[in-house]
């Protein structure tokens, strides 16, 4: 049992429970607060939204997905405490009613919860906001309507829950001494992917320890040589760093999961738990970018492709973690494509990350990476060296075609075909060389 402190709609709680045990379930079994719905209980739907505040600010979050000892100091607020104490409703609420944006209602709280922290952000992007909140039973006009309506009323007072927030102290050191002593332990910062091992797969993940309050973990550094990004700073976080620098790998991000997800997700998390289709890992080492391990008090680091060795497997040792990853500041040349069979929040079949460095109309540098190709992140080595050192033309892409065979053998699945990737990637080639010529290519820009 782990005890935990934290505020629940202003009142604080103290509470004893299992440390998987989610703020879902403990808040409709336990509280019955049953106004947070249970949907898919992965963090994909957005019915179990809820308000979390903490020292780094106001976020949407998935309940189902949360663990409680990740609230350890911070304000919690669900749909019951979205209406000021003497009934009076919050202007989202109100223009909901107003506007017809409810009609079952399971995933009205959900997505009031949403709007209810967009609206409190300042945020007017409410088709960016509502990615992560999928049901909706009277479709998107009312609800966009009702956000509309509710954007320019003042913020009500009872919803500022910075005065709740608690400091934490938890730091790097601490966790590298507990790690060593404890190497089959499970790292739990963001909980996305690891919440589904246990809401999906009723995995027991003790011993565990949870990491996303260590604010060494979670800087990000933007200098004049180098982006240093630590490994416990969310998808959120890092698109606001890399978008300024380069805005087609903050476009990946915004596509990421939802605004639930990226709040949550961390740097870290998806690099270490190596997935093939994790969306962080082609863009970044198609920047050149640096893996920064620790066991103890040893440190060491690698190129990041180095890092993943096999499907399920990566160059990590037992108490080691993934402190940050570094990356060279650079003119921008990356261009991401991310291919999916749905615009927002869905798996990559295909995620190319493209950096070529052309001078005097020759390719002096190509560093290419894709993920969904291959059991793991990869770069596309033999294309590269197609490239690096020719004039800079259709034909010079044309006949690095080819090299896409040598590196890849991708797989076919659900999402496609193996055919289909390999034609895929290599069409990004191609696309990248048109959009580098000034050609339009993206949907959003061509599309009628």
């Amino acid at each position: 049992m782990t005890e935990v402190c934290f505020t629940l709609n202003g009142a604080p709680v103290t509470l004893a429970a299992p440390p998987t045990t989610t703020l879902l379930d403990w808040l409709r079994e336990t509280r019955r607060l049953t106004g947070t719905k249970e949907g898919c209980n992965e963090g994909d739907c957005g019915a179990c939204t809820v308000m979390v505040t903490d020292a780094n600010g106001t976020r949407a979050l998935n309940a189902c997905i949360l663990f409680l000892p990740q609230l350890a100091g911070k304000a919690v607020r669900t749909v019951e405490g979205v209406a000021a104490p003497d009934g009076r409703l919050h202007p989202v609420q109100q223009a909901m009613i107003d506007h017809h944006g409810s009609q079952c209602g399971f995933c009205t709280p959900g997505i009031v919860m949403s709007l209810a922290v967009a609206h409190l952000q300042g945020r007017r992007d409410h088709d960016d906001v509502l990615a992560g909140n999928l049901c909706r039973c009277t479709g998107y006009a009312p609800i966009i309507r009702a956000a509309e309506a509710a954007a320019a009323a003042p913020v009500p007072d009872w919803m500022d829950d910075r005065a709740h927030v608690a400091a934490t102290a938890q730091t790097a050191d601490a966790l590298a001494d507990w790690y060593v002593a404890n190497a089959d332990a499970t790292l739990i910062a963001g909980a996305t992917d690891v919440g589904l091992w246990v809401t999906k797969g009723l995995r027991d993940l003790s011993p565990v320890a949870f990491i996303a309050g260590i604010e060494e973990l979670r800087r990000i550094e933007v200098g004049a040589e180098e982006i240093r990004i630590g490994a416990c700073a969310t998808l959120a976080e890092l698109h606001r760093a890399v978008a300024p620098l380069h805005p087609d790998f903050g476009e990946l991000l915004r596509r990421y999961g939802s605004e639930q997800v990226r709040a949550a997700a961390t740097v870290g998390g998806n690099i270490a738990n190596g997935s093939p289709i994790g969306d962080s890992p082609p863009p970044l080492i198609a920047l050149g970018a640096t893996l920064h391990l620790r066991r103890g008090a040893t440190r060491r680091s690698l190129p990041l492709e180095d890092f993943f060795l096999d499907y399920g497997r990566q160059d990590r040792a037992p108490g080691e973690f993934v402190e940050a990853v570094s990356f060279p500041r650079q003119a921008d040349r990356l261009r991401v494509y991310k291919l999916s069979k749905r615009f927002d929040q869905d798996i990559s079949a295909v995620c190319g990350a493209l950096n070529v460095v052309v001078s005097d109309g020759n390719v002096q540098a190509a560093r290419i990476a894709f993920g969904g190709m291959a059991g793991i992140p990869k770069r596309a080595a033999h294309v590269e060296a197609a490239l690096i050192g020719q004039p800079w033309t259709p034909a010079t892409v044309a006949a690095a075609l080819p090299a896409f065979a040598q590196d890849f053998n991708p797989l076919s699945d659900m999402r496609a075909s193996a055919g289909y990737r390999l034609t895929a990637a290599r069409n990004m080639l191609r696309r990248y060389f048109h959009e580098d010529q000034g050609t339009p290519a993206r949907v959003l820009a061509v599309a009628p």
